[in-house]
């Protein structure tokens, strides 16, 4: 009898890999065929998915020809080489947030998915929060009419629970940012509802990781929306003990909305002229990493939405060219910070 289901490998058994292990397992119609890590197994915890583990994902692939899809969840900097070598051994791929860590090397992905005709999946879970959706459609439907400001607060704690002496969380070659490891989700989220902006402006400072990272922790950042209107996204990874909020302030012509809580999972304000407010379905909780807490516990709709998009009954939720403009936009935020001018 032949298998249908839908079969997909894992590189990088940390936190995301086995977040993304675990969606896979519970996916009926997909199936867990081996993971890939350059640590050894028993340093792994990943026994009981009872799966081969590989050191190279060229060694994976040699051994497992049958494998549909490759999951990128290793980390920033290696996310864009890795997804080409996937796809060159025509391999589609899930790639965790970021894509890559500039414009260049995400048109790289693209370009060898286009050459070898294969999907690439940004991983941008935060879309399926209730809270997202509902902003979607007052949005694009224009219920909250012309948007006059966006206003996208960030206020997180990440400290020396988080950034440990010796991990690759906090270094430029593989982090990149804060923006990019902590925020672009809540850049994904702009970045779908208003599209791109123009005119950055910005301030940045490092107020409390000048010993545990390469960049800034906290940045003011203003702009304008290519469509209309005027934006700010306020951040910071220096909020003591545990996080703050993650917010998004719509102000619009026939009126104004907030979506807050910790982890923009909150609609806080809605006062919309003629407008009733609908009763969302609750959203999911945040990733929880023990001491800190990330975006919302999505993945099993990034791995639906890949078995639905490979059996032909939807598309990608979020494409490879989304991907990249999230990464352009943050690109385009660290010239202003580094005194670069943006072409």
């Amino acid at each position: 009898m032949k298998d249908n289901k839908v079969k997909f490998a894992v590189v990088g058994a940390g936190h995301i890999g086995k977040r993304h292990a675990e969606m896979i397992f519970r996916n009926k119609e997909s199936k867990l065929v081996a993971f890939c890590d350059v640590k050894p197994a028993q340093d792994l915890n990943i026994e009981h998915y009872n799966v081969p583990l590989y050191n190279s994902i060229e060694e994976l692939l040699t051994a497992h020809p049958e494998t549909d899809v490759v999951n990128i969840c290793t980390p920033n900097g290696l996310h864009s080489d890795q997804a080409v070598i996937a796809i060159e051994h025509n391999k589609h791929v899930v790639v965790e947030k970021p894509i890559g860590l500039s414009k260049n090397k995400c048109e790289g992905v693209i370009f060898k998915a286009l050459e070898k005709h294969k999907h690439v999946f940004a991983v941008m879970q935060n879309r399926y929060s209730p809270p997202s959706v509902w902003l979607k459609d007052i949005v694009s439907n224009k219920i909250i009419g012309d948007v006059f400001m966006v206003q996208v607060n960030c206020y997180w704690n990440r400290d020396e629970r988080y950034y440990k002496k010796g991990g690759w969380k906090g270094t430029q070659y593989l982090d990149g940012g804060t923006l990019f490891t902590q925020f672009s989700h809540f850049i994904d989220i702009m970045y779908w509802l208003f599209g791109d902006i123009e005119n950055i402006q910005g301030k940045f400072n490092d107020f409390t990781h000048k010993e545990s990272t390469d960049f800034e922790d906290s940045g003011f950042v203003s702009f304008d929306f290519i469509n209309g209107g005027m934006g700010s996204i306020n951040y910071s990874t220096a909020v003591w003990g545990t996080n703050l909020e993650s917010s998004i302030t719509i102000v619009g012509r026939k009126g104004s909305v907030k979506v807050g809580g910790q982890y923009m999972n909150e609609v806080e304000y809605c006062n919309i002229d003629g407008y009733e407010m609908p009763e969302l379905a609750p959203s999911n909780p945040p990733n929880d990493y023990g001491v800190y807490k990330g975006s919302a516990a999505n993945h099993h709709y990034i791995i639906e939405n890949v078995v639905d998009t490979l059996k032909g009954r939807t598309s990608a939720t979020t494409n490879a060219l989304e991907g990249l403009k999230v990464v352009e936009i943050i690109e385009r935020i660290y010239n202003i910070r580094d005194g670069r001018k943006n072409l």
